[in-house]
């Protein structure tokens, strides 16, 4: 059976999104071995610089790229992505699953994902031109 995770920085505050990602992994695992991982977002200043704000994305990929299986498919969600409506999104993870049994998407912090994890990715996706909070991103994507 397919294998799909989410890794993401940081964890879901309110109750109505942790019960809506509950009730959409509930929902999936009919279809695959669904999983969520959470990873602690890294600390900055109140007003971190540049140079901070990179290193503090390089060691969440690092995190995150522990997490990965090897051989397995990395969709990293960001907004220079492609965007996809939902049949060719499916048809995109089942052309995938061809050649590997596990599909990763990543979302990022508040401020991105690494150009290190990005140029690992298998795939670039934006949901939308529009932004949203990291805490719907998940909710919409499960």
């Amino acid at each position: 059976m397919l294998k799909v995770k989410i890794i993401c920085i940081g964890n879901l505050k309110e109750t109505y999104f942790k019960n809506a990602c509950a009730e959409y992994a509930k929902r999936l695992t009919a279809f695959c071995n669904f999983e969520i991982i959470e990873l602690p977002e890294y600390r900055l200043s109140e007003n971190p610089s540049q140079k901070e704000i990179d290193n503090a994305l390089e060691k969440e990929a690092e995190k995150i790229i522990s997490k990965i299986s090897k051989g397995a498919i990395i969709y990293t969600m960001c907004i220079e992505g492609k965007q996809l409506d939902s049949v060719s999104l499916a048809q995109k993870i089942s052309a995938d699953t061809q050649t590997a049994s596990e599909i990763v998407f990543v979302i990022g912090s508040s401020f991105g994902i690494a150009d290190t994890l990005k140029a690992k990715s298998h795939f670039k996706l934006s949901m939308s031109k529009m932004t949203f909070p990291h805490q719907l991103a998940r909710v919409m994507l499960c």
